[in-house]
């Protein structure tokens, strides 16, 4: 039943879909472009619902069977809450790590500045907490590929 169901959306977005690309193949690029500029966005924003709609709809989907396959099979769920767990605390060392100070000024003028807003402090540790989550995790990837094809070296 579920999958009947599951193949009439999928149909009725594709075809939404299909009708879509239609119309905005039809108006062109040159009036499209010139109709965002004016700030005059609906001919594309019907295409874009349908994609939003979609992919809500993925999301939803893998994170039902994702949770659905934790709570069936314990075993899996005992590793993927130490994976969470080891990412939340990757997570929570690189912003302590991450410098907290005010924005730096050079020049009189802010570095980190965009348009007239002024990044806050703790957006610039969010930030910074960021970059170094993934040097960190980058770090232990290339630390696991090098270990994992040292054993496999060793071992034949």
């Amino acid at each position: 039943m579920l999958h009947k169901i599951l193949r009439i959306v999928a149909l009725i977005l594709s075809v939404a879909g299909i009708i879509f690309l239609g119309m905005i193949i039809a108006e062109g690029d040159e009036e499209i472009k010139a109709a965002a500029l004016a700030g005059d966005t609906a001919i594309v924003d019907p295409i874009a619902i349908v994609a939003y709609i979609t992919l809500g709809l993925i999301v939803l989907f893998v994170l039902v069977f994702v949770v659905k396959n934790l709570f069936t099979n314990t075993a899996g769920l005992k590793n993927t809450l130490i994976g969470v767990g080891a990412f939340v605390a990757v997570l929570v060392i690189a912003y302590i790590l991450s410098d907290s100070d005010n924005p730096v000024m050079q020049d009189g003028k802010n570095l980190y500045k965009y348009g007239d807003k002024v990044a806050t402090g703790s957006e610039v540790q969010l930030s910074g907490a960021g970059l170094v989550a993934f040097y960190i995790l980058l770090v232990l990837a290339a630390i696991t590929m090098i270990f994992s094809g040292v054993k496999k070296t060793i071992s034949k």
